[in-house]
């Protein structure tokens, strides 16, 4: 009982509050972005805004993990209230969700998987947030989701050093589709399943599985990119008239 009424329980945890902490976000992230605009002003818009979603991740990811009481079963109680440190781990998400969307929309990135992306992550924070519940599950699809980001804007950011094709970029390439893979596609699906089986209201149940077709959406983009860049590495057979030569 006392864990399911933490939330309620704690004077500092209110909407207002977590109005507060949200727009305080979208201002610090947009802040974030500036600045990064002003120390590296020869770089592009979306250059920069990469830079700012890594240091989201590194600190989503930095939450989520110390919003975990126990870590012999990092998703209990399940449909639980949400504590305090699990709700202000998910305002600064919700925060940065608001800044990339409008700041995607700015850049003409009007990609439909992108924008389901932000509407279904948007619409399930906030909700989470609104309920005061579902922090745990919540929170383990913070974790999941955001472990592989700082790999995928690496592997774009290297481009614009001008670094292509090379050993490195297979590397990291390689490395972002295991962890993608195993996070979003091993994880996910059994948060996605407690979380729909789980007594959590239907908006919830609705945003995990949304999510987690957008998740497998891009997992089979992943597998046809990993297969064409493992493709190129090998090498070409010789010319049919080497092959007459040496023969």
């Amino acid at each position: 009982m006392a864990t399911e009424s933490v939330a309620m329980e704690d004077p500092g945890v209110n909407g207002r509050n977590v109005v507060s902490w949200v727009a305080s976000g979208v201002v610090l992230w947009s802040t974030a972005f500036l600045l990064v605009r002003a120390l590296f002003p020869k770089r592009s818009y979306d250059f920069c805004n990469r830079a700012v979603s890594t240091m989201h991740a590194v600190a989503a990811v930095c939450l989520a993990c110390l919003s975990v009481d126990d870590w012999s079963c990092p998703v209990c109680p399940l449909a639980a209230a949400s504590s305090p440190r699990q709700m202000k781990a998910l305002a600064v998400t919700l925060a940065y969700m608001v800044y990339d969307a409008a700041c995607c929309h700015l850049n003409g990135d009007t990609r439909l998987d992108n924008t389901v992306h932000h509407l279904v992550s948007i619409v399930g924070i906030g909700a989470g947030l609104a309920y005061q519940r579902c922090g745990t599950e919540e929170v383990a699809c913070l974790f999941v989701t955001e472990i592989s980001s700082p790999l995928l804007h690496l592997r774009e950011m290297l481009k614009e050093f001008g670094v292509r094709d090379t050993d490195l970029n297979l590397l990291v390439d390689v490395l972002f589709a295991v962890t993608f893979s195993v996070a979003r596609m091993g994880f996910g699906p059994y948060i996605t399943y407690v979380t729909v089986t789980a007594d959590n209201p239907i908006l919830i149940k609705a945003m995990a599985s949304g999510l987690q077709l957008v998740s497998a959406y891009w997992f089979l983009r992943i597998l046809r990119m990993v297969r064409y860049k493992l493709g190129k590495k090998k090498p070409l057979p010789p010319p049919p008239g080497k092959l007459a030569a040496a023969n």
